[in-house]
């Protein structure tokens, strides 16, 4: 297969292919490092994705959430 046919074939079948290697990771990671393990790793960079993705929208989003976590004028 050249890589013209292999890419079209992925433009065709992107979200079952993605889905398909997301799960083959995932149950790699089940395997070898046990659930609660993976489970753990999956809440972590679900959490540093939100944050980023916040923190990128709203300059002031850490300043925000810092100020409702620790009292006010910790962090400065």
């Amino acid at each position: 297969m050249d890589k013209e046919k292999l890419w079209e074939y992925y433009s065709k079948h992107r979200g079952g292919f993605n889905g398909a290697v997301i799960g083959f990771i995932l149950a790699l990671f089940v395997l070898f490092m046990g659930f609660i393990k993976t489970l753990f790793i999956a809440i972590c960079v679900l959490l540093g994705y939100y944050i980023g993705k916040r923190f990128s929208e709203d300059k002031n989003f850490l300043k925000n959430l810092l100020d409702k976590v620790l009292p006010p004028g910790t962090y400065r």
